[in-house]
């Protein structure tokens, strides 16, 4: 069975149905928002961002009456779309990090991102959920030119840094794929896991801690509440008034008018295989459980799923706003046929293996390369969180975490740290780019066509 677009991707046998991240314990489905609600805190949003965000919230604190709304339901968006590489990645490439920040900051950054995959793997495992999690290495790699000289950029700065990740050679990277890749940059905290099942789990230990669900609720806006409810959060049916109010709402952050600077809504694509052959899956990694990265902006990536699948993301990102659905249409069946075809390039035991899924999900990307974590507004009550551009399975969730103990205890400011939360992240909002201006809208289709044209090209 093949999931077109808008579909539900669930190429993971472990991924949950919809009913099980169901508005109670025991996973009956959640009704939508209806009449006059009110809560403690409101979490719009349950991809893992929100999810997180409530999971730690009533983790911190019990006490609080937690609410998580969707406009469809868990993980119908990114979060049960992606291709389940768990690395430690955040922000612009480390070489542009410490020109732009600092060397201190950018090692920080580093190893907060580090840091972000070792507590996903934890919660996972905290959780007891069948997330198909494999612990193991992810190569960044490349097969030509430019590809090598940004990683001798970022491979000098790495060590300049003092940060172990090391430069592997053709033969090393053979080793572990058989895959004839130039050299590559070896991340030993890694690891992969289906992303919508740990969206599900999420969600059922916040069900059995008590905290509400709502799905098939769209948010429409947001007003003044009034009294100890400072936010109305305005839906279809009904509203929803709360004393603190958490938007993870990604890259809907425009079509609300949020004032969080421009997260651009952007569609990107992935096929997956039925399930290999022993030697194929010995030759991609099924021993060490090595992801492989291309460094080259959209050229295909790849990793195993636990029951041997393999995965393959990248191709052509689409800006949708403004496209028709059937060009937009036409764009996602051409890019998974490429995929298809570059699949089947990667060794010859694949060459004749199936594909039984594809799918397309959307992201957030900022301008700048970097999240945005921080209040909507200025105000201190209504926080947002979204524009992980492409690397949000670890780093959403500890945003989710970020924000919940900002929410329980106080900014880090008022507790004796550095700044609104100590990371370039933690602000409220991204550069704007004036995306209703056609010109504007020109540039960044030309912009995602030189990139699609440069990831063709990549041998």
């Amino acid at each position: 069975m093949t999931a077109q677009v808008g579909e539900e991707p669930c190429w993971a046998p472990g991924a949950p149905s919809r009913n099980a991240h169901g508005g109670a314990a025991d996973g009956a489905p959640a009704a939508r928002i209806s009449g006059g609600l009110t809560a403690d805190v409101a979490v719009v949003g349950a991809g893992l961002a929100g999810l997180s965000t409530a999971y730690h919230l009533i983790e911190r604190d019990p006490s609080l009456d937690v609410v998580v709304v969707d406009a469809r339901h868990p993980a119908a968006g990114a979060s049960g779309r992606g291709t389940g590489l768990l690395g430690p990645r955040v922000g612009p490439a480390i070489d542009r990090a410490a020109r732009r920040f600092g060397p201190s900051m950018a090692r920080r950054m580093y190893l907060a991102s580090v840091t972000a995959v070792e507590r996903v793997v934890a919660l996972t495992e905290e959780l007891g959920a069948p997330c198909g999690l494999r612990t193991g290495e992810q190569i960044v790699a490349t097969r030509g030119g430019p590809g090598l000289a940004s990683l001798a950029r970022q491979a000098e700065t790495y060590r300049a840094l003092g940060l172990d990740v090391p430069v592997l050679s053709a033969a090393a990277i053979r080793e572990r794929v058989d895959v004839p890749y130039h050299a590559g940059l070896l991340y030993r905290s890694a690891a992969t896991l289906d992303p919508a099942a740990l969206s599900g789990a999420l969600a059922a230990a916040c069900a059995a801690k008590g905290v509400r669900f709502y799905d098939d609720s769209p948010l429409r806006g947001l007003g003044p509440g009034g009294g100890a409810a400072p936010t109305e959060l305005l839906f279809p049916s009904g509203t929803l008034r709360a004393r603190k109010t958490v938007l993870a709402v990604n890259a809907a952050a425009g079509q609300l008018g949020l004032p969080v600077g421009t997260v651009l809504p952007l569609q990107v694509h992935a096929v997956a295989t039925a399930p290999l052959g022993a030697e194929a899956r010995a030759a991609l990694g099924g021993a060490t459980g090595t992801a492989v990265v291309n460094t080259m902006s959209l050229a295909p990536y790849f990793r195993l799923t636990h029951d041997g699948r393999l995965v393959v993301g990248g191709g052509r990102a689409v800006h949708l706003p403004g496209l028709s659905p059937g060009r937009a249409a036409e764009l996602s069946t051409a890019t998974w046929a490429w995929l298809e075809e570059r699949l089947r390039l990667l060794h010859p035991s694949v060459a004749e293996v199936p594909v039984s899924h594809r799918w397309s999900g959307q992201i957030g990307m900022t301008m700048d390369d970097l999240p945005v974590v921080g209040h909507v507004g200025g105000h201190p009550d209504i926080w947002y969180i979204g524009g992980c551009c492409g690397h949000g399975l670890a780093m959403s969730v500890a945003h989710g975490s970020h924000v919940a103990e900002s929410l329980v205890e106080g900014p880090p400011a008022t507790r004796g740290g550095v700044g609104p939360g100590g990371y370039p992240w933690h602000r409220d909002r991204a550069p704007l780019v004036p995306l209703t201006a056609r010109p504007a809208r020109g540039l960044l289709r030309a912009y995602l066509n030189s990139l699609d044209r440069e990831a063709r090209r990549t041998p």
